[in-house]
């Protein structure tokens, strides 16, 4: 099998798009408000993938321990009911933890 072949069967769906004069090209609907990153290859290749960005801020999120502990509460939060919360009992719960520092 030649490298040509290999690419061909890696490609779901290959298509010949016309760059306009104004340097555009239409990928379809499918990607609107996609976010794309363009990588230039040296041998004239270009490759779009599309990305989700994170912001600086939220960083964090990806990151051990708080990855792992996000995913624990993500599990938790799934198989646990929801109930309605006793207001009153959770203030005094938080007066006594007050009390103790």
């Amino acid at each position: 099998m030649m490298i040509v072949d290999i690419l061909e069967e890696a490609s779901a769906e290959v298509e010949i798009k016309v760059v306009g004069k104004s340097g555009q090209i239409s990928l379809g609907k499918s990607y609107a408000g996609k976010t794309l990153r363009l990588e230039r290859r040296r041998d004239g290749t270009m490759i779009l993938t599309a990305v989700a960005v994170v912001p600086e801020s939220q960083l964090w999120t990806l990151e051990e321990p708080h990855r792992s502990r996000i995913a624990r509460g993500l599990t938790w939060a799934g198989g646990t009911p929801a109930k309605e919360t006793g207001l009153d009992s959770l203030t005094k719960r938080a007066g006594r933890r007050r009390g103790r520092r």
